[in-house]
């Protein structure tokens, strides 16, 4: 169940205006940690290098060359090296987590049941590991092995008897009010979300999808918390964090991605769905469809709605769908996560009519709905 925590004498917690927030820090990761202070951030996310220890160059059966990672900062002269790294690493995050915080590790069968070791022998205790499974895998060119379909995340608190954020509610809410499991199928990143150079080619070769970190970070966080991502890459964390009114720390070493992080995360806007935490926080209510306000006449066929800062206008249709002016369309729900380009949306919190000259959530009509059915 979620662990609500308690609140913390002001003067108990590190200065907010001494830590570098919704900042990237551009250096070696664990000289970077070594700078800040104790027990000061909420929740890691760690996608460390996988040291993949790749032999040679992959070819398609076309006769194209895979682009597969090969960079120096996947590259460790051992396991013996690796393994003197990750204990490192691992070693100033559990100093600057916090008791109550988190650690999401992410690897391959190359790394991550070292890094699951390692995170056992720092004293972390884990809570899940999480199969990604890849709803659109490479496949095994060579057919020599079976496809490598899956990768795995380590959960982890700071011991047996942490205290530590789970938002369970919410995760039944994104998974249709059915319990989550520890399976998540997902596509790798690709389309308009892979950022690519201005020769076409990945700017970095394991980027991670948003919907990846979406629920991560609404699984085991809180608007306002503090995140931070030692392994920043081009910055996936940094722009759902931002999404998701988190405030978050990126540390990479390499400028390159630095800097398309930096112009990622600047282009990208607050979530208005993320008050979706506090709804479904609560008790569950009875379930009410959109469409039954429509057939009962709470809501008119024709009535306009918009989001809280006007961007986006739907007209409401006869069945209780929505449509906007140029033919995008759907439920409450759904047209709200595709105008923000979000995985899900709690359509009840994200759009608004207005009356008297003033905007109020749609779920003010299902509240009243529910009034009246009482009465």
């Amino acid at each position: 169940m979620g662990v609500v925590r308690p609140i913390r004498e002001a003067a108990a917690r590190p200065a907010l205006s001494l830590l570098p927030l919704d900042t990237i820090l551009i250096g070696d990761c664990i000289a970077e940690m070594a700078k800040l202070p104790d027990k000061c951030i909420d929740m890691i996310f760690a996608d460390p290098p996988y040291n993949l220890q790749l032999g040679g160059d992959l070819f398609r059966p076309d006769g194209s060359q895979v682009d597969a990672v090969d960079d120096e900062w996947d590259k460790f002269d051992s396991l013996a090296a690796y393994d003197r790294f990750t204990r490192r690493w691992l070693a100033e995050a559990r100093r600057i987590l916090k008791d109550d915080g988190s650690i999401w590790v992410i690897g391959s069968y190359h790394n991550i049941f070292r890094v699951g070791t390692a995170l056992q022998d720092e004293g972390f205790w884990i809570l899940n590991d999480i199969v990604w499974r890849k709803a659109n895998p490479m496949p095994n060119f060579k057919g020599t092995r079976f496809t490598n379909a899956h990768e795995t995340m380590i959960w982890a608190s700071k011991g047996q008897k942490a205290r530590y954020t789970f938002n369970y509610r919410a995760m039944k809410t994104l998974n249709d009010d059915v319990q989550m499991r520890s399976d998540w199928e997902l596509p790798i990143c690709g389309g308009a979300e892979r950022l690519k150079d201005e020769h076409g080619h990945k700017t970095h070769p394991t980027q991670k999808p948003e919907a990846l970190l979406y629920r991560v970070l609404l699984s085991a966080s809180k608007p306002g918390d503090i995140v931070l991502d030692p392994f920043f890459g081009t910055g996936t964390t940094g722009a759902v964090a931002r999404r998701l009114r988190r405030r978050w720390i990126g540390i990479d070493r390499e400028t390159t991605y630095v800097k398309a992080a930096r112009a990622r995360i600047d282009s990208t806007l607050p979530l208005d769905e993320s008050a979706m935490l506090v709804v479904a926080e609560r008790k569950t209510e009875k379930r009410v469809a959109f469409g039954l306000l429509v057939e009962s006449g709470a809501v008119a066929p024709g009535t306009k709605l918009m989001d809280s800062r006007r961007r986006w206008t739907a007209e409401v249709m006869a069945d209780g769908g929505l449509v906007c002016a140029d033919g995008a369309g759907g439920s409450i729900h759904k047209l709200g996560a595709t105008l923000q380009n979000a995985p899900s949306c709690n359509g009840w919190t994200f759009w608004h009519f207005e009356e008297a000259g003033a905007l109020m959530p749609i779920d003010v009509l299902r509240q009243r709905h529910l009034a009246a059915a009482k009465g």
